[in-house]
């Protein structure tokens, strides 16, 4: 007998180390993932939104190149020509993104702009819906129906009561334009999302993010040129450029290998569940460094939201992994 426990022993010792880095690697993802609006909040006092994009995803890109030479040593697809062909259109969107949620905190908080980009799991279903044909059967689904509704009504709230009075209009709202661009910003992720989940499939998690930073970081060039401050840095002083740096390195490079390590040990469904609590996280955080304070009716929104769209990824998760940094 002895001789048949020892591995059953051992195999068991093994899947509760796997679930330990698992748990380990989500929890670390969703305090990590909390942070991104907060850093850009800071870094809006230095950077313009071109500029601050940038070298955001430069630095990124640069962090996660040697992640990219240690798969392409294990073997599996090559990065050619074809691979940056089957990242780029992906990347249109995911530009409008990285832009309009810099620009969108001119008009919200740090935290209620976490709590609202959790609306991106109620546009990512309906886009694969429209993508892909096998998933269409998940808006039959009750749980999907209501989570739509809840997220949609959710997300409208948390961003028409936010109370900032350099932003708002005679009404006491935020200003149309805020709005619009706060929606562009969350759609264009949920986009980014849906167009990713194939190249990414077929080229590997670690080898398409580090298609993208590249191609991300050259589409932004020429409009940091055009529009923007190519030499930011040099007067934003090495605070505000320690800041980034970090924020880059951490909140994309470092946070994107933590989230595919999660939902490789604990599935994505748990994986994608807990990342429900970056809200609560950055909305404390916020609380903390910036004083941000939801009204009564912000409050009510973002729990809507956030049942609703718990409703939503319980239907089919996988249509619905968020991808890359969610930043």
């Amino acid at each position: 007998m002895k001789p048949q426990r020892v591995p059953t022993k051992t195999a068991a010792l093994r899947q509760d180390a796997n679930l330990s880095k698992g748990y380990a690697a989500v929890f670390a993802t969703v305090f990590i993932w909390s942070l991104p609006s907060l850093f850009m909040y800071y870094l809006n006092r230095f950077y313009d939104p071109w500029a601050q994009n940038f070298y955001r995803y430069s630095v990124a890109c640069i962090a996660i190149v040697p992640f990219v030479l240690w798969q392409i040593r294990r073997g599996g697809p090559r990065i050619d020509m074809r691979a940056i062909a089957l990242c780029l259109v992906p990347c249109v969107p995911n530009v409008i993104h990285q832009i309009t949620q810099v620009m969108a905190l001119f008009y919200i908080g740090p935290g209620v702009y976490t709590i609202f980009t959790r609306a991106s799991v109620i546009f990512t279903a309906l886009l694969a819906l429209a993508f892909f044909p096998e998933e269409r059967f998940v808006i039959r689904q009750w749980q999907f129906q209501l989570g739509t509704l809840l997220g949609l009504i959710g997300a409208f709230g948390v961003i028409w009561f936010q109370a900032n009075p350099q932003a708002q209009t005679p009404s006491g709202h935020i200003a149309l334009p805020g709005l619009f661009i706060a929606f562009t910003a969350t759609f264009c992720w949920a986009l980014y999302g849906v167009l990713i989940k194939r190249p990414s499939a077929q080229l590997g998690s670690i080898r398409s993010f580090g298609i993208v930073s590249f191609i991300t970081s050259a589409l932004l060039l020429p409009l940091t040129l055009a529009f923007g401050k190519i030499g930011t840095p040099i007067h934003a002083g090495a605070q505000a450029n320690l800041v980034l740096i970090i924020s880059a390195v951490t909140c994309i490079t470092v946070a994107h290998v933590l989230y595919y390590v999660a939902i490789h040990e604990i599935g994505v469904a748990l994986a994608q569940t807990l990342q429900l609590l970056c809200p609560a996280i950055a909305m404390a955080l916020s609380a903390w460094i910036y004083h941000e304070r939801l009204t009564h009716a912000q409050v009510w929104s973002a729990a809507i939201l956030l049942v609703g769209a718990f409703l939503a990824m319980r239907t089919k998760p996988i249509a619905m992994t968020e991808t890359a940094e969610n930043i």
